[in-house]
């Protein structure tokens, strides 16, 4: 026995050796999962901070069309970062009507435009804006903000006038207490929640996509360089060459894994210290059954990736049928981020790489089912044990292994 697992790891680190021995898969397993998430959870915000503060520097030209514009919306217009404009209304039957106003816009001479006019006891209003604009829709968003503080004004007055107190007129049902404290889930919890709508689906797709070129590399690079017949004459069967093989895009899928976790728990613990988002809770035992999960999972996925390789006649054609393969991850991720878990049926939990992705989504909420963990676990573990068998075959048909065409 010792001696059978001497030449599966023999061949193991062999196959480990020439596939990393180039800088830029070194690169690809290494630097890309741990700069993944932080990149996500780190910089994305930050672009997103430095576009919107770039917005709200933008001096934004607006034309107000107004016969005799109300004072209170003229205050509210006035913003340090609205240059307004104010002229006459044009005679117009819906003030959303096309004129030259709209040529205006689309060459850049206006940012947006108010029109605004009284109709008997009420006021009227109309804003024109290019929708592919961004500083437009800046100014769009300025003008109707002015008009709603305007029309919140104008209702305050109104409702004084009559003698009426404003604030229990239009506030009739009030909230009482604080609406953090209403909330009965935790902080943490809730940052579970949050991430469980999308870690097990980029975790699924990027183990699945990891494993891709070595087991391509592995089995029809072999077949193309040549060197795949002269590793079959040694003195091990087909069974440790494929355990072999498969401890190696295994270990390569792994790092890639942890890295990318760990890259996740440094972004996650960035953002606890902008209060941006909780350290999810989570006890031993979920944290167990989610490296279950996802090692079964990987089992199953470089087991049918290697046997889906080896049968191929070459490295093209491989990638060929593996590049494409991801979608049968990527659809089942997807739809997994709208089943509800409250009550669900035991029937999800059996159906393969669905069963992993509802199993990831549950235990990052903290939540431990015996009855789905039983059913997520044999039936990953029945996959698994059918990906296996399936690789095994294919590296025991001699017409695979030693022919190219």
């Amino acid at each position: 026995m010792s001696e059978r697992r001497r030449r599966v790891t023999t061949i193991a680190k062999k196959e480990l050796v020439e596939f990393v021995r180039d800088w830029r898969t070194i690169v690809a397993i290494l630097v890309i999962p741990v700069l993944m998430f932080p990149v996500l959870f780190i910089l994305f915000p930050l672009l997103l901070q430095a576009e919107a503060e770039e917005l709200d520097s933008l001096v934004v030209r607006v034309e107000l069309q107004a016969n005799d514009p109300p004072s209170m919306l003229l205050h509210a217009l006035e913003q340090p970062g609205i240059d307004l404009v104010v002229v006459e209304l044009p005679a117009l039957e819906n003030l959303t009507d096309a004129t030259s106003d709209v040529e205006r816009l689309r060459a850049g001479q206006l940012d947006a435009l108010l029109r605004v006019r009284a109709n008997n006891s009420t006021w009227e209003y109309a804003t024109l804006h290019l929708s592919t604009s961004e500083q437009s829709n800046e100014a769009r968003a300025r003008v109707l903000s002015a008009v709603a503080d305007w029309e919140r004004n104008e209702t305050t007055t109104r409702i004084e006038s009559a003698g009426l107190n404003a604030n229990n007129t239009l506030n009739p049902v009030v909230w009482n207490g604080s609406i953090a404290d209403a909330d009965a889930a935790s902080k943490g919890e809730q940052a579970g929640l949050a991430l469980s709508l999308f870690i097990p689906l980029v975790l699924a797709v990027w183990t699945f996509s990891s494993a891709i070129q070595p087991s391509i590399d592995m089995t029809a690079g072999e077949r193309e360089r040549g060197t795949l017949e002269a590793l079959l004459g040694l003195p091990c069967t087909r069974m440790e060459l494929l355990l072999g093989k498969w401890l190696a895009v295994a270990t390569i899928t792994a790092a890639g894994v942890l890295l990318q976790i760990a890259g996740l728990i440094f972004a996650i613990g960035y953002l606890a210290t902008s209060d941006i988002i909780a350290v999810p809770s989570l006890s031993m035992a979920v944290v167990l059954l989610l490296c279950v999960a996802v090692l079964l999972f990987a089992i199953t996925v470089v087991a049918i990736e290697l046997a889906l390789a080896m049968r191929s006649h070459s490295v093209k054609e491989a990638g060929s049928v593996l590049g494409p393969a991801v979608l049968l991850i990527l659809f089942p991720a997807l739809f997994t981020q709208v089943i509800n878990l409250d009550n669900i049926e035991m029937f999800w939990f059996a159906i393969p790489v669905v069963n992993v992705l509802l199993a990831l989504r549950e235990l990052l909420l903290n939540r431990v089912v015996l009855s789905h963990v039983a059913v997520w676990f044999l039936s990953s573990a029945l996959y698994a044990t059918l990906a296996a068998v399936y690789a095994a075959r294919q590296f025991k048909r001699e017409d695979i292994v030693t022919t190219l065409s």
